[in-house]
């Protein structure tokens, strides 16, 4: 049985919390510099859980990554960090 959420998102250029109270994370799309880098996203702010690790390659483009089921469940808060990466979207309910 899926879980019915509104469904919303937020857009982060730098290190930052996302989203500051619990959340599920349906979907993550994020545009990479044209080096390797990735995307982290911690569960309790900057010093938290990680709960989503993606490495992105060597390349400028748009990638969109939806997650299944019914997301990944965040307790406190989505905090994001950047890595050669120019912004991020992340898609939540």
């Amino acid at each position: 049985m899926a879980i019915s959420t509104d469904v919303k998102s937020a857009t982060v250029t730098e290190d930052d919390t996302v989203y500051g109270a619990r959340a599920r994370v349906r979907a993550v799309a994020f545009v990479t510099t044209g080096v390797a880098g990735s995307v982290v996203l911690n569960d309790g702010g900057a010093g938290g859980t990680t709960k989503l690790y993606l490495s992105t390659p060597a390349t400028s483009d748009f990638y969109h990554i939806l997650v299944p089921e019914d997301g990944i469940l965040f307790e406190t808060d989505v905090y994001a960090y950047l890595t050669n990466v120019s912004s991020l979207t992340v898609f939540y309910g």
